[in-house]
């Protein structure tokens, strides 16, 4: 995989400076003629202001861009890599190359999204699995920013679906992940024990993966396990009639699918999205037809990969 992070930034923030450009020719055409017409003062007011605002809003526009630019003359920490070879098995098995794009978009991330612990600390390997599952589904998409999500909240333990903990009375701990929604939105939450387990043991599921992969079904405006920023029309009904037809086997009970999947659709998709990032070679000799439109619908083979 190739990523031009510098050159993809710069032409983004070189033809919004264009743009910026042929409106700012425009309003100094227009104070020309206002102060042809004699309305000097009032002409070069709306002239000094319209470029001002002109301005203003190229910068806030492009203020991610020329972030994401200084950015790329820091420096990562010497920790980071270690630390996700140790604990992040996709990452370990990436050619150097991809380690280096997987590295940078662990920078972006970790610097645009507020990470936050509630009743418990954070420290850098819970920071840098939560980049990691958001970075491996989109892994084939490097310059995917995730633009709905703001935060992510680390909780102590599981919660309930009013996000109580053991420290609140009459609290049922069940959730160990959650792409919040209404007051919560562009938020997700996830235990701390639960996040840390799912990259320790690779058959209990990954809920960092799991809700993720939740954001990127949202992302075209409906959780409804067709992720059509990334699924073709083309693979659109086989996916359904593959989905269809594993859950006729799960409820026989001839599936080693985590049962949970039977909620709906788009808890099929996360469920089965887990298990191909964190058991592909299974996955692929139990499921070859789910672990193809898996494939199309995240554009890699994570098990080639290995």
């Amino acid at each position: 995989m190739e990523a031009d992070f510098k050159t993809y930034y710069r032409r983004l923030v070189h033809k919004s400076r264009n743009q910026s450009l042929l409106y700012a020719a425009g309003v100094l055409l227009l104070g020309g003629v206002l102060a042809f017409y004699g309305n000097l003062v009032p002409g070069a007011i709306l002239t000094g202001v319209a470029l001002l605002l002109i301005l203003v809003l190229h910068r806030r526009y492009n203020a991610k861009y020329y972030r994401r630019l200084q950015l790329l003359e820091v420096a990562l920490p010497a920790t980071w890599q270690p630390l996700l070879e140790k604990n992040v098995e996709f990452y370990a098995a990436l050619s150097p190359s991809d380690k280096v794009i997987f590295n940078r978009r662990v920078q972006f991330f970790l610097a645009e999204k507020n990470i936050e612990g509630i009743d418990t600390d954070l420290d850098e390997t819970i920071k840098l699995l939560v980049a990691a599952s958001a970075i491996i589904p989109t892994f084939a998409f490097p310059f995917f920013e995730y633009p709905n999500l703001k935060q992510v909240l680390i909780y102590a333990n599981s919660f309930d679906d009013k996000f109580r903990t053991e420290r609140f009375e009459g609290h049922t701990q069940t959730i160990a992940g959650m792409a919040g929604n209404m007051y919560m939105n562009n938020t997700v939450l996830l235990s701390k024990p639960s996040l840390l387990a799912g990259f320790q043991n690779q058959d209990n599921g990954n809920v960092g993966i799991h809700e993720f992969v939740h954001l990127l079904d949202k992302a075209d405006g409906a959780i409804d396990g067709l992720p059509e920023i990334f699924l073709t029309h083309t693979y659109a009904i086989p996916w359904l009639q593959a989905i269809k037809a594993e859950v006729k086997k799960i409820k026989k009970g001839q599936s080693d699918i985590n049962p949970y999947s039977l909620t709906n659709n788009a808890e099929f998709l996360a469920v089965v999205s887990e298990y191909f990032f964190d058991n592909p070679e299974k996955l692929n000799l139990n499921h070859p037809e789910l672990y193809q439109l898996l494939c199309k619908i995240f554009q890699q083979d994570p098990e080639q990969s290995r």
